[in-house]
């Protein structure tokens, strides 16, 4: 597909199929995160798979006891699930202590859902996973998807086949200036 179709196309899918993505779909996105440009090339990131339904569902149940204390009305849902019981979570991670992380996280988790629209995968990137790693279980869920010492959360990237489907959003042209 062509990167700009991609662009294009891609959506925030919030609703999957059960069944797991191939390998080798699987490794070419990764691959494209480890692709992505980063500032000084220091590649801040490190990317954990997780395809275990029950972890994923103890990290959601997790930011949901730490959101709950705040009183988040998404999470008195009782059918939302942060991951929209997505078969596959990228948890991206990031160095802590270089400036640049959240910047180079955020380029490639964009080029890994790109790579999965490219390749007929849904996805969508999610910010909200992050409050269950501020709450007390926070260093064990660190240490379950392997989260290297001086790292912290960044984004998370779901992914599957969408079972949804969803119009593009109106395009903003009057968030451009041009200045010459």
């Amino acid at each position: 597909m062509d990167v700009l179709q991609a662009i294009s196309n891609r959506r925030s899918h919030r609703a999957y199929r059960k069944e797991q993505l191939p390998e080798e779909v699987l490794s070419s996105i990764l691959r494209a995160g480890l692709e992505s440009p980063s500032a000084r090339n220091r590649q801040p990131w490190h990317f954990s798979v997780v395809q275990n339904a029950e972890l994923i569902q103890e990290i959601h149940d997790e930011a949901a006891k730490v959101m709950g204390k705040s009183g988040s009305p998404r999470f008195s849902d009782p059918d939302f699930q942060i991951f929209y019981h997505a078969p596959t979570v990228i948890f991206l991670f990031g160095e802590k202590d270089f400036p640049w992380s959240q910047v180079d996280c955020g380029i490639a988790v964009e080029n890994m859902a790109l790579a999965a629209e490219g390749l007929g995968v849904g996805s969508v990137i999610l910010g909200l996973p992050k409050p269950a790693f501020a709450g007390n279980r926070a260093d064990e869920l660190k240490a379950r998807l392997a989260c290297p010492e001086g790292y912290d959360f960044v984004i998370a990237l779901a992914l599957g086949y969408a079972s949804d489907t969803k119009e593009p959003h109106d395009l903003r042209e009057e968030k451009i200036s041009r200045i010459v």
